[in-house]
């Protein structure tokens, strides 16, 4: 069966071709998004609460269908792959990891490798690399319920379980914003180091504009359902745009207020 992983499309991961999406009522939530990411990126999605990040994410891996235009992953229109062999082969993260409650660490982590039916030895060796990969000994953790786990550490076994079958594309729904800062702040810098390493096509939502620039290659600031740019983070601070320079604001208010969110 042919996987994400078989193929791309002139260097790109994933293109938004004039893609809208709309409510049963008429109201567009995505209008006319057109998009390009490149194979090994982390794009981050950028925007106010209700711009529309949570639905282009879920426009990728067909939770949601579009209305108009079309979504190309990996060189085929989103439409062409099945629904089920699509998601397996995007990672998804969200936030508080979204783990099953009753299961243990590593049967959650096991879950797409184990719908996959690899065999049970190989599916055991990746866990233990996974929870390895984000800092959970598996001698530790591997045998422990969600609810023996701290936010972080469930976040990290949330990543764990969206990298074990080694999906190409990674989708990550504001995976730290219900941690607190400094919690928050390590898992960046391990995010962002563990991007670097794994070269994954990163799909990642954030309303944090410091978390933006920190973790981006680049960032696409959405307003409202539409694409205001798509910017360098060394170049979003300096762009024009009303929208950009009201991040920036925001910003510099934080900073002036001792870096409080």
């Amino acid at each position: 069966m042919t996987s994400l992983s078989d193929g791309f499309h002139n260097g790109y991961a994933l293109e938004f071709r004039a893609t809208t999406y709309r409510l049963p009522s008429g109201t567009p939530l995505i209008s006319g998004l057109n998009l390009q990411i490149a194979c090994g990126e982390t794009l981050i999605l950028l925007g106010r609460s209700g711009s529309g990040k949570t639905t282009t994410l879920k426009l990728i891996n067909r939770l949601l269908e579009p209305t108009e235009g079309e979504i190309i992953i990996t060189g085929r229109p989103s439409a062409s792959w099945d629904p089920i062999q699509l998601r397996r082969g995007i990672g998804y993260v969200i936030q508080d990891a979204g783990l099953f409650p009753h299961w243990t660490v590593e049967r959650n982590v096991g879950l797409v490798p184990t719908l996959e039916r690899w065999p049970e030895e190989k599916i055991q060796a990746r866990v233990k690399e996974m929870l390895s990969l984000v800092g959970l000994p598996p001698e530790e953790f591997a045998k422990r319920r969600p609810s023996a786990l701290s936010g972080g550490q469930r976040q990290r076994v949330g990543v764990a379980r969206a990298l074990a079958a080694d999906p190409p594309i990674l989708l990550m729904d504001e995976p730290f914003a219900a941690l607190d800062p400094i919690t928050r702040s390590d898992l960046q810098r391990e995010f962002r180091a563990l991007a670097q390493r794994l070269q994954k096509t990163i799909v990642f939502v954030t309303h944090d504009v410091r978390e933006a620039l920190f973790l981006g290659t680049r960032i696409a600031l959405l307003d409202q359902g539409r694409l205001v740019g798509v910017y360098a983070p060394a170049d979003f601070l300096k762009a024009t745009e009303p929208e950009v320079q009201a991040f920036a604001a925001s910003l510099e208010s934080g900073a002036a207020h001792g870096g409080a969110q």
